[in-house]
């Protein structure tokens, strides 16, 4: 059963130094708080897990705290490159870091296998693609039915799965709605999981198409208003774009970067 918890506390308790560790979340309900967290707690050798890398892996990167990102695209969304990501890969600062790629159907279906227990998945994908010549998890296996050859990737199950969403009962039952992502995926296949959420309520109330975690897959549950912006949360708040552009000034330069951890670790 969830653990209703503070971010600090849910932190602590929940992500170790060596870690595979993914937050997760498209376009909306990124989990920023929780990574600023992770960044106040100094976690270090950290594989962090993500579709879509953005700026909050950014900035975890350049705070040290990773040492292999697995993914399958990195950006600043409507803006440019991750510049910490870059500095980490061409110049090894502040550390080295490891890649793992892979495409966005791969990703999803090594999530899929993690949380349904397999060893890993298949999809027809990669083809006309170089990444299985310079990825060691993209292999190929052979269908005993048809004969077909298909891409083969392992699945993921992360040590902990940090997703935010809109809302969870006082029981720990959490409920989202909008873009889904990956995250109910993640959760599934994660030994841990932390969501954060705007609000706890006594009662979820039903919402169409939204999808609903029970609280005996949930380890804790954090009351972290905001805890997506930038980013925005569905019915609660917008995109915050000046917040993205205003990253790529911050993120080009270290000294300004630094200037910026600095507030963070406060």
């Amino acid at each position: 059963m969830a653990q209703i918890s503070t971010l600090p506390e849910a932190v602590a308790a929940l992500v170790r130094d060596g870690d595979t560790v993914a937050l997760e979340g498209f376009t909306h309900l990124i989990p920023m708080r929780a990574g600023h967290e992770i960044i106040r707690q100094r976690r270090r050798d950290l594989t962090l897990v993500r579709m879509t890398p953005d700026i909050v892996y950014d900035q975890l990167i350049g705070a040290g705290c990773a040492r292999k990102l697995i993914f399958s695209w990195g950006g600043n969304p409507g803006v440019g490159s991750l510049h910490r990501l870059r500095d980490a890969v061409e110049r090894d600062w502040p550390a080295p870091l490891e890649l793992e790629e892979h495409s966005h159907a791969g990703m999803a279906n090594r999530y899929v296998a993690g949380a349904s227990g397999l060893p890993f998945a298949m999809l027809r994908g990669y083809q006309g693609s170089d990444l299985a010549k310079h990825t060691d998890t993209i292999r190929t296996v052979t269908c005993p039915f048809t004969g077909e050859e298909l891409a083969a990737v392992p699945a993921l199950n992360p040590d902990v799965a940090i997703v935010h969403a809109q809302r969870a009962d006082r029981a720990g039952n959490v409920q989202f709605w909008g873009l889904a992502g990956v995250q109910k995926e993640a959760v599934l296949a994660a030994g841990r999981s932390l969501v954060t959420v705007e609000e706890i309520v006594d009662e979820l109330i039903p919402i169409p198409n939204a999808v609903v975690l029970p609280s005996w897959v949930v380890t804790a549950v954090a009351h972290v208003p905001g805890g997506a912006a930038p980013s925005y949360a569905l019915a609660y708040y917008d995109r915050d774009n000046d917040a993205y552009r205003d990253w790529d000034a911050v993120s080009r330069d270290r000294d300004r970067f630094g200037e910026w951890l600095a507030g963070i670790a406060a």
